[in-house]
């Protein structure tokens, strides 16, 4: 069996880098996707889902040097179940409302902003992933 998930979409914040115990670079990043439809009311509805997404290695340490809060993102992955639902992880906001987001090993990230679309500058293209054997981080 296999699966795989395509998302496109913009970073809500800088990522952030840190590394396992035996030194291998993990970045994680939010991505927002947008999707706006007419609701049965006639309405229009806007709807964004959060992705929360891990790289690995090489691929981390390409995007946590060139993503910024807006870069626009290609991710192809695996989708990753909370350990405690074995779906999205859940979570309250501040306002009291119930949100959601989904979490995404990638496999591959393709930069799609161009240099006038974000800070970033540089857009390197894709970044195969150069590890399968990511593991479970406890962070």
């Amino acid at each position: 069996m296999y699966h795989t998930i395509i998302i496109v979409g913009f970073l809500g914040r800088d990522p952030e880098m840190r590394f396992t115990p035996s030194g291998q670079a993990v970045t994680n990043f939010n991505v927002a996707t947008n999707r706006q439809y007419t609701g049965s009311d006639g309405q229009p509805v806007k709807e964004t889902i959060w992705f929360r997404v891990s790289t690995w290695g090489k691929q981390a340490e390409t995007c946590n040097q060139y993503l910024r809060k807006g870069s626009k993102v290609l991710v192809e992955g695996r989708l990753v179940p909370d350990k405690e639902t074995g779906g999205p992880r859940v979570y309250t906001r501040q306002d009291g409302t119930t949100g959601s987001s989904f979490e995404v090993s990638a496999s591959t990230v393709r930069f799609l902003s161009s240099r006038g679309e974000d800070e970033s500058g540089s857009v390197p293209g894709d970044v195969p992933s150069h590890s399968d054997d990511a593991g479970d981080i406890p962070f």
